[in-house]
């Protein structure tokens, strides 16, 4: 099943794809560089029935201990829009410390400066991508803890 991840941000948000196989994930470039929360629901909509994505994945940003914060808030207010865009569930899932093993994935290949942040949250939603697809792997035919449905399937 093909899948696309977001790490979705208040300027960026970042986008990541896999195969069919689920096996290779790779960053979505260019990021998507939009304030509006509605537009960029649009945009990352537009990317996934460009891909063909079967599945969204987006990156749920909670506090170290596991509450949510105003953060995660906004991403569950994302997620809704983005189910109603693209026409599908939208699953949430824990992006704790993704932004840093993202970071360190770019300086272990000499990425640094503007090409970092240019490429940042793509790479952070290649890391939420393959988190999702691990556990996947592990529990065959389950479905995701967390998924908001489109407002159109709910009525």
């Amino acid at each position: 099943m093909k899948w696309i991840a977001v790490d979705y941000g208040d300027s960026r948000t970042g986008l990541a794809g896999c195969d069919p196989t689920e096996l290779v994930c790779a960053p979505i470039t260019p990021q998507i560089e939009e304030k509006s929360m509605n537009r960029a629901a649009q945009a990352v909509a537009a990317v996934a029935f460009r891909e063909k994505a079967e599945g969204v994945v987006l990156g749920l940003p909670k506090n170290m201990d596991g509450t949510e914060g105003s953060r995660a808030a906004k991403s569950r207010r994302f997620a809704q829009r983005l189910a109603d865009a693209c026409g599908m569930p939208v699953v949430l899932w824990d992006e704790r410390r993704t932004t840093v093993s993202a970071a360190a994935i770019l300086a272990g290949n000499d990425t640094f400066g503007a090409k970092r942040k240019e490429r940042l949250d793509s790479v952070s939603a290649a890391v939420i991508l393959e988190s999702f697809l691990n556990w996947r792997r592990q529990h065959p035919g389950e479905t995701a803890p967390e998924t908001v449905p489109p407002q159109s399937a709910q009525e």
